[in-house]
């Protein structure tokens, strides 16, 4: 009885990703450990005798232990893969970040009336060092004292 509930089971788990997979809720890189997970449980329901000899082979007492052993080395796996994913797109999420930063001022800034008289803040963080002439960076300080 209890082989055929892993069974049918593990075949509810491959169906729910090949289906998750066509309806594309689920990239395929993820879905392949979750297939391998299906297809190692239907293979381990169906000849639950494996399991043993897998476990005498390598030296573990109880088929059990071993069962749990591999299930705490892939979920480990599964944690390190996410750890790294999640640190690539907090990278891309940072470097996206300062762009719409950076083209909101180029933006801001050529949408501001063109102004002889003072120039915006924005006008200043816009030119970059080689493209500003020699006294880009010095205030303007003729137009002070009127009004």
């Amino acid at each position: 009885m209890g082989n055929i509930a892993a069974f049918l089971l593990a075949l509810a788990i491959v169906g729910l990703v090949v289906e998750m997979l066509r309806r594309k809720k689920l990239r395929e890189k993820y879905a392949a450990l979750w297939l391998i997970v299906g297809v190692a449980t239907l293979v381990l329901a169906a000849f639950p005798r494996l399991l043993n000899i897998v476990a005498e082979f390598v030296g573990v007492q109880l088929p059990s232990n071993l069962l749990f052993a591999m299930s705490i080395l892939m979920l480990l796996g599964v944690c390190l893969h996410l750890s790294w994913e999640i640190s690539v797109v907090e990278d891309e999420t940072r470097t996206l970040a300062e762009e719409v930063a950076i083209l909101r001022v180029q933006v801001e800034a050529l949408g501001a009336p063109a102004s002889t008289d003072s120039p915006s803040p924005s006008d200043s963080l816009a030119t970059t060092p080689d493209t500003a002439g020699p006294h880009a960076a010095e205030p303007d300080t003729q137009h002070k004292g009127s009004d």
